[in-house]
């Protein structure tokens, strides 16, 4: 059995942990509340904005929609977005693992964009991080902001339209709940057709059949570049809400371990404790007895 110094130092600093995660725990659930707002007024409009985009992409001529070329894959780009510290569960964890795995099933040459200091930390001295490409991402979670995400979307897009990659990828955890984050991996570039079609009775316009205006060009040129731009600056989003989710989550599971592990020490001192005035009281027994000898 420990000593009672022992047990009483691992007391002190289990406390000191609880404390901490217990803070930790308050912070996120205010960051979470915040992000999960932003998210929440975004994907309706993003959704729906990718739906049209997808509509009219599937319209186009080869010629004319250069976001939508489909071309053999010989390099594909992976984008892994993480965040920036831990303490969050396998948040971080399981975009590499995923990464991994689409990697080890992807024909050609496959590059990963790194944006987080997590997803960095992991792809760095692999042959699959890319140098052709920014390496300081991380700062887009410091101040996350469409005007932020947009010139990144852009270097994407262009690396896409000039042939360095033939296919772009998005990996990330989509907010679902607090407690609930799901692993998503969506096709960034090429641009995916929407496989909506009209219900039967409805008057909507059918997959293609859009009317442009002002005209068709004017939306090739801004619209799908601006909807592109969207969906990644929603990505973020999306992780940014995901890994305050996972981080309250976890840091309440630790929290509540860190009072299951204080009752099994103080029942512990307590024992420890019983059977140290328990012997004392032996010995004092034990001395009068040896002096009426």
């Amino acid at each position: 059995m420990p000593s009672l110094k022992e047990v009483r130092s691992r007391i002190t600093s289990v406390n000191s942990t609880k404390q901490i995660t217990a803070a930790m725990k308050m912070v996120s659930a205010a960051k979470l509340r915040r992000a999960q707002d932003a998210i929440l007024r975004m994907r309706p409009y993003a959704e729906k904005l990718g739906q049209i985009m997808g509509n009219v992409s599937a319209g186009l001529d080869p010629s004319e929609g250069k976001y939508g070329q489909q071309r053999e894959v010989q390099r594909t780009l992976y984008v892994a977005i993480t965040s920036n510290r831990g303490l969050a569960g396998a948040f971080n964890a399981q975009i590499v693992r995923q990464i991994k795995r689409l990697a080890q099933d992807t024909p050609g040459q496959v590059h990963v964009l790194s944006i987080g200091k997590k997803a960095m930390d992991q792809f760095k001295r692999t042959s699959w991080h890319t140098t052709d490409l920014p390496t300081d991402l991380a700062r887009l979670f410091d101040d996350l902001s469409f005007d932020q995400v947009a010139p990144v979307a852009q270097l994407l897009m262009d690396r896409f339209a000039d042939g360095s990659y033939d296919r772009v990828v998005l990996v990330y955890n989509r907010f679902k709940n607090a407690a609930t984050q799901v692993v998503t991996t969506e096709q960034f570039l090429p641009i995916v057709a929407t496989g909506e079609e009209a219900s039967e009775g409805s008057s909507a316009t059918s997959k293609g059949e859009h009317i442009m205006e002002p005209d068709r060009a004017t939306i090739v040129e801004q619209i799908i570049p601006k909807s592109l731009k969207v969906q990644l600056y929603k990505a973020l989003l999306d992780s940014h809400a995901a890994e305050h989710g996972a981080r309250m989550t976890a840091m309440h599971k630790a929290t509540d371990n860190a009072d299951s592990l204080l009752k099994d020490l103080k029942l512990t001192y307590n024992k420890a404790r019983q059977a140290s005035i328990t012997n004392e009281i032996l010995e004092i027994v034990g001395g009068a007895e040896a002096l009426k000898g």
